[in-house]
């Protein structure tokens, strides 16, 4: 990743479904290297990163001949927490995050608050189809962990769309560009940006 700064950390999980591990450098340009065995979240990992502005090397192993949930929900988990521990102690950060991205024919929103206590608001809906060529409902699970994890409040919502990849690509898209701003340092904001003087 070059030269890192001080809000870049190492992090990895390995269970029996999993085996994960990621390098996120907060304070980055974008530039990301994301290989596992789901090529859709792939992308969309790529996505929200690259939107982000975050650095990130990813590899992933998961028992995909099960299905693609376990990897979909631990590289969320494994990604909420390198988010953590880089914030650190939220010092100096915006704290709030929003952004309207549009994809082709959908349009989605996001907005995230490190508020320390984590939740999920997930309005997706995706016209139904004959067939999906990737499983749309493991987005949700993927986002549930993120949030769980970074212990962030994240809302999304897509306004509309129909083309599935355009639908999901936009929410990504969206939860990134959010996250990036909400953990941007601010100059201004002297210790944590809260009235009661605490994130947690």
């Amino acid at each position: 990743m070059g030269q890192s700064s001080k809000r870049a950390v190492k992090v990895e999980r390995t269970t029996a479904e999993t085996n994960i591990s990621a390098e996120l450098d907060l304070d980055g340009s974008g530039k990301i290297d994301v290989k596992g065995p789901v090529a859709f979240m792939d992308h969309m990992v790529t996505a929200l990163s690259k939107h982000a502005l975050f650095d990130l090397v990813l590899r992933a192993e998961g028992d995909v001949e099960v299905d693609d949930h376990h990897t979909a929900e631990d590289l969320g988990l494994v990604l909420g927490e390198a988010i953590a521990k880089a914030v650190g102690d939220k010092r100096g950060i915006r704290r709030f995050g929003q952004a309207h991205v549009p994809m082709d024919e959908s349009l989605a929103w996001a907005a995230a608050d490190f508020s320390g206590r984590p939740f999920l608001v997930y309005n997706v809906e995706i016209p139904e189809r004959a067939r999906w060529e990737f499983d749309c409902n493991l987005a949700r699970e993927f986002f549930q962990a993120l949030a769980s994890a970074a212990r962030i409040n994240l809302h999304i919502k897509l306004e509309y769309g129909d083309n599935y990849h355009h639908a999901l690509e936009a929410a990504f898209k969206a939860a990134g560009r959010a996250i990036g701003q909400a953990v941007s340092l601010d100059p201004r904001i002297k210790g944590v940006l809260s009235t009661k003087d605490a994130l947690d």
